[in-house]
């Protein structure tokens, strides 16, 4: 799980040069301009990690569910295959349109 949560983190940050993280409500937050953007964590069903976007409900894309939030989406990542490098890229290229 370890390793996978850096991944994401590497692959996030590498997104965009305006991109950066800070610890919000004990979560690591990843900003675009200083403007919450999305964050990781734990699912505690079914121990997988998952990205939550914030505003995820203004983005249209089948590896996003939305569940019972009114206003976030999130991607799950299975700790134990590989990460969907493309489809997270075209997630934040998504949101951090909605940010400008």
């Amino acid at each position: 799980m370890q390793g996978c949560f850096l991944a994401l983190r590497e692959i996030i940050l590498s997104s965009n040069e305006e991109m950066s993280v800070h610890w919000k409500w004990k979560l690591p937050f990843f900003c675009y301009k200083g403007k919450n953007l999305c964050y990781l964590w734990k699912d505690k069903v079914t121990a997988e990690a998952y990205i939550g976007f914030v505003d995820g409900a203004l983005i249209e894309h089948k590896a996003l569910e939305q569940g019972d939030r009114k206003r976030m989406k999130i991607m799950g990542i299975n700790p134990n295959k590989d990460i969907p490098i493309k489809k997270l890229e075209k997630i934040l290229k998504l949101a951090i349109a909605l940010r400008q």
